[in-house]
């Protein structure tokens, strides 16, 4: 079989059909940001306390129920006790005053058997305040975050696999027909344990929703577009429709403060794709190497007349693609820990003072954080285009690893007070670390031929979940040593800088259709 690039060649780069899936493709990356740091709003902590009943108290026993605590040098009502009551309600009905005639230490406390009371200055509700996973049980809520990881992890094997078999299309909406239907459903949910068997299967279609797995997005478009056309869609533009999702979650979450509400805020868009169904193609090369010739001349001869050209009666020979089972040793790059435990740290600190944004904003640290966090990637996606542009995929990695780990790394040695410039090295670290995926993305597809493509991506990104598992707990890391994230992370940019060395090169060479092609590549 001649040359895939060759022999479609007629088409052009840039006719209407490439436009159309370009356009298309990027688009449907847009959910990708509204989904993937959704819990941090869903499963945020509002401030609580034990939840009093009606029972007969004074004024002065109801205000002096909950013990007071000191939290982080601040006087707070206890979270997660409260004075017997039993005990308070003999005291009351006696009339003796607390502080005055029973001194509060003396008092024994038990635990909230009542509930919690939760505050919704923030909020109207949240996952945490719905299934009360505070205290005891406060464990469930960074767990959450794991079961949705974990979900993207049997998704991104399965899918790999699924996709090489049945093709890229019917995989791809699939999977986001998945993704959003269990979303939807969340909100159905009688218990935690049912709402993380709902998460779960959600995130097991999240594969083509996340931003580590833009692989099969990218191995779909980059199958079909040439050139540097390919370039610019692997790097810049489903990245800027990344982007444009991420940026627009704040504004979901500020004015859809109940949890319900959000899911269904998040789940809902994803109907204006229905109609793509028939828009996008399947893969031309995908179908070549599963022998379907007759298919994929179809497509072509459509493309042909949609980019106004003549298309060769005859493309391709009838030989079959030959199907080999290889798994590259790309594993490395699979860095899920450090993009999303950096974005929870810049999200969670919300470094955008009050004094800018005002009154109308202060307290909503999330959506502060969450927006100066998106919008750092914008930068990030222009730098990863122009390295695709003009610099050899090993050498572009390896020099942007290198920026991320020596600006986490140094963090550690600003001095206390400085905290402008701890700021400016972890959105430093943040920029290198997203413009560094986004090269990965683009060099995974390219490396991989036609039928493993994304059974090999899906391989990396399985790999790749065990970061995003394990990075909601990495933050509690802090607790030991104030920059132990930093200091994790910053080791492992430098660790896959030195495995990017094992790879080959695949700057200006085209997309290899069989193994033998990717074999000769490497030699």
């Amino acid at each position: 079989m001649k040359e895939f690039e060759e022999t479609t060649a007629f088409l052009g780069q840039w006719g209407s059909y490439q436009k159309i899936v370009f356009f298309l493709m990027c688009c449907t990356a847009i959910p990708n940001g509204l989904a993937l740091f959704s819990l941090v709003f869903l499963n945020d902590i509002p401030k609580h306390h034990c939840l009093i009943p009606e029972v007969n108290l004074t004024k002065e026993w109801h205000a002096a129920v909950i013990p007071i605590e000191v939290l982080n040098g601040k006087q707070e009502l206890s979270r997660c006790s409260r004075y017997r009551l039993d005990v308070v309600l003999n005291l009351s009905a006696q009339g003796l005053n607390p502080g005055v005639d029973v001194n509060l230490t003396d008092l024994d406390q038990e635990s909230c058997v009542d509930g919690w009371n939760y505050s919704k200055e923030i909020y109207q509700s949240t996952l945490v305040s719905e299934f009360n996973m505070v205290c005891k049980d406060q464990w469930k809520q960074p767990f959450t975050f794991s079961v949705f990881f974990i979900g993207v992890l049997f998704g991104s094997f399965i899918s790999g696999l699924l996709s090489d078999r049945f093709g890229r299309k019917p995989v791809l909406f699939a999977t986001m027909a998945i993704h959003n239907i269990f979303t939807f459903a969340t909100i159905l949910s009688p218990s935690w344990t049912v709402l993380c068997i709902l998460i779960f299967i959600a995130s097991s279609g999240n594969i083509f929703y996340s931003v580590w797995v833009f692989f099969p997005y990218c191995s779909t478009g980059c199958e079909i577009l040439n050139g540097k056309v390919r370039v610019l869609y692997s790097s810049l533009g489903i990245s800027f429709g990344y982007s444009i999702g991420y940026m627009l979650l704040p504004l979901f979450a500020y004015f859809l403060r109940d949890w319900k509400s959000l899911q269904v805020g998040l789940a809902l868009p994803v109907l204006f794709y229905i109609p793509m169904w028939w828009m996008i193609t399947e893969s031309p090369r995908w179908l070549l190497s599963q022998g379907r010739v007759e298919e994929a001349e179809a497509i072509l001869k459509n493309a042909a007349r949609k980019n106004k050209v003549h298309a060769p009666n005859v493309m391709f020979g009838d030989d079959e693609a030959k199907k080999y089972c290889i798994v590259l040793s790309f594993l490395s790059y699979c860095n899920a820990l450090l993009y999303c435990t950096l974005g929870l740290i810049i999200i969670t600190n919300g470094w955008i003072p009050d004094r800018i944004l005002g009154h109308f904003f202060v307290g909503f640290i999330f959506l502060r954080g969450c927006f100066l966090s998106a919008l750092a990637e914008v930068p990030a996606y222009i730098s990863s285009w122009l390295a695709l542009q003009y610099i050899s995929r090993r050498l572009a990695i390896v020099c942007i690893l290198a920026v991320a780990g020596s600006s986490l790394y140094l963090i550690q040695l600003v001095p206390e007070g400085f905290s402008g410039v701890t700021i400016a090295l972890e959105m430093l670290g943040k920029y290198a670390v997203t413009t560094g995926l986004a090269l990965v993305f683009a060099y995974t597809a390219e490396i991989y031929p036609t039928a493993l493509r994304n059974t090999g991506t899906g391989v990396c990104a399985t790999v790749s979940r065990i970061g995003s598992i394990l990075s909601p707990f990495l933050l509690t890391f802090c607790v030991y040593y104030k920059f132990m994230p930093q200091l994790v992370l910053g080791t492992l940019a430098f660790v896959s800088l030195f495995t990017t060395f094992l790879m080959p090169e695949t700057f200006k060479k085209p997309l290899p259709q069989t193994v033998e092609e990717m074999s000769k590549r490497e030699q």
